[in-house]
């Protein structure tokens, strides 16, 4: 299980770079020099995934986790919740970016997502919490 994730740590970082090369480049081509939601999803994909599941592999091999029940469902809902954020983020960002402007529904909508994403990376944790 230790291989499953690393591998999930690996890909994580990948997403992690390219979000920072894309919120870097996207921006400078733009030339937008306000903050943008861009500016934290590198952020969120090294932290909340790479180290997430570093240390997450190294409690694994001491505590062989992947044997208690529910392992499998509270791991499947952080992968959905951090990616879920990191859309919501992703797109936000690339509407600030472009200066677009949104309606009060897209823009409650948008939040809502990232919302979701956030309520289901904390609900995972608790259950890792829990089995530990």
């Amino acid at each position: 299980m230790e291989k499953k994730l690393t591998t999930a740590a690996l890909v994580y970082a990948a997403l992690g770079l390219a979000g920072g090369v894309f919120f870097r480049e996207f921006t400078k081509a733009l030339g937008t020099t306000v903050p943008t939601t861009l500016s934290v999803v590198h952020a969120h994909y090294l932290l909340l995934g790479t180290v997430f599941f570093v240390l997450l592999a190294v409690v694994e091999k001491g505590f062989a986790l992947s044997a208690a029940r529910g392992y499998k469902g509270w791991l499947a809902v952080y992968h959905i919740g951090l990616n879920v954020t990191v859309a919501g983020l992703l797109t936000r960002g690339v509407l600030q970016s472009t200066g677009t402007v949104l309606s009060r529904g897209l823009d409650a909508s948008l939040s809502g997502v990232s919302g979701l994403g956030h309520l289901l990376l904390g609900m995972a944790l608790i259950a890792l919490l829990v089995l530990l």
